[in-house]
């Protein structure tokens, strides 16, 4: 076999001669330059990534050299890459330098490549790699050995700024935002949103290319993520926890344990259910702080385009609004726990993954209608206006609703049917609707036609 020279991580020494290693790259860094010491204005450039050849061993590789060799290494190879690694230097682990910042490993040593007397290349030996593509599923710390979410809300800010591993599922992935930091270098950030059984939104916040990467290849909503050493700190806009990626952090994805099976199964009942496209924006955001607006067209085009939730205000005509209907389709009751729609004659919750199950049972009775909202570039169909949002619309509670006739029901749904409105609109991309968005209507009133006219000029001009 092509990997018969090859010395195990495990028996890895600083004595040996010309040493041949063969691994999966379960983790990896950005690429970092620094300053020359040796060459005044040069800098040298370096990347790390870590490799494991068995179930429990695994050891931390650095690349240095020019930008040229760094660049074409970093961009040969990726997380999930079977690679072979010839010639590389052995030395101990510093714990109070370089691998204070790479991942802790079981490894004595860790392996330093250059151009000079090292190669790293993909291995080619088919009956190796695929001994190896399993090791991708096992994660580098005992795998019950985890804070569930709801451990982590439990402990609190007593966590802050320590590192622990997480079992998850991801709700969600956000949208990658690009900047540009004061002294003129690129960045990104990108946001996921984790779950389990116990807590429905947790965010996990990834700084760096590799791990955004890793989410752009490999995660998507429902899938399992063992992550060990995520940083947890409190975040006080949010006023709560938030896990973040750092260079110590090795994400498994679909992790091969009992443990995320159960998970697993957990996530995908939710997928189904469709309890993953529930609400869980931030309280803090408020009407007065929305002020993008958009044609029908562009909310569409924008739900398209990202997974995250956003807001928007769209000057549209109300073309659906069934006030006339029989108050029990107006009206509706939902569980106070997990928003599911109950009769109003039972007195309990039958969704299997309402988190209130077991627990006495409340309920909440409000408007719940659907609503289309039109304007010269298109529908947006079957928006949602509930309570309390519907109550300040229409100017009534939900009792004065009820005991009004037909002829005033009928009364206010003209005040409001085929007219120009302003409307405060929460937009939730979901591939749970053919149209692949929801609307939620936070706010709705009759459109000022001078403020119309001005936002509309606007937009006209956009398009």
């Amino acid at each position: 076999m092509a990997n018969q020279n090859c010395i195990a991580i495990s028996e890895l020494h600083p004595n040996f001669s010309h040493p041949k290693i063969v691994g999966i790259i379960i983790g990896k860094s950005d690429v970092k330059s620094f300053p020359d010491r040796r060459n005044a204005g040069a800098e040298r450039f370096t990347f790390s990534f870590t490799v494991k050849d068995s179930p429990d061993f695994f050891i931390n590789v650095t690349a240095w050299g020019n930008e040229g060799f760094i660049s074409g290494l970093s961009n040969s190879v990726g997380i999930g890459d079977c690679v072979t690694i010839e010639n590389p230097l052995v030395s101990g682990k510093d714990p109070e330098k370089g691998d204070k910042f790479c991942p802790s490993t079981p490894s004595l040593y860790r392996l330093t490549v250059n151009e000079s007397h090292c190669q790293v290349h993909l291995c080619e030996d088919m009956d190796t790699v695929d001994r190896l593509l399993p090791l991708i599923h096992l994660p580098v710390k005992d795998p019950r050995d985890f804070y569930s979410l709801g451990d982590i809300e439990a402990n609190g800010q007593s966590l802050d700024g320590t590192l622990i591993n997480i079992l998850a599922a991801v709700k969600s992935v956000g949208e990658l935002r690009q900047f540009t930091t004061s002294d003129g270098r690129q960045g990104q950030r990108l946001e996921l949103k984790l779950f389990d059984d116990l807590v429905p939104s947790f965010p996990l916040v990834c700084w760096d290319r590799e791990p955004i990467q890793l989410v752009h290849n490999q995660i998507s909503k429902g899938t399992v993520l063992f992550i060990a050493d995520a940083k947890i700190s409190f975040d006080g806009f949010r006023n709560g926890m938030i896990a973040t990626v750092n260079s110590k952090t090795i994400i498994t994805v679909n992790p091969d344990t009992r443990e995320a099976s159960l998970l697993f199964r957990y996530a995908k009942e939710a997928a189904d259910s469709g309890a993953l496209d529930q609400d869980d924006t931030p309280a803090d955001v408020t009407v007065e702080s929305i002020t993008d607006v958009y044609t029908v067209h562009q909310l569409k085009q924008r739900a398209k385009d990202t997974s995250e939730v956003f807001f928007g205000i769209t000057y549209g005509f109300i073309t659906r609004l069934d006030l006339d209907s029989s108050v029990s389709k107006i009206i509706k009751t939902r569980c106070a726990r997990c928003k599911a729609l109950v009769n109003d004659d039972v007195q309990s919750c039958f969704n299997q993954l309402c988190p209130g199950r077991g627990q006495v049972f409340s309920y909440t009775a409000g408007f719940d209608l659907l609503v289309d909202v039109t304007d010269h570039t298109g529908t947006l169909t079957a928006c949602t206006l509930q309570s309390p949002e519907a109550e300040k619309t229409f100017g009534c509670s939900k009792e004065e609703f009820t005991s009004m006739t037909d002829d005033g029901r009928t009364e206010m749904k003209w005040t409001y049917l085929l007219e120009r409105c302003k409307i405060y609109m929460k937009v939730v991309p979901t591939t749970k609707l053919k149209s692949g968005v929801r609307g939620v209507i936070l706010d709705c009133s009759l459109a000022d036609p001078g403020e119309v006219k001005l936002h509309m000029t606007a937009l006209l001009q956009q398009d």
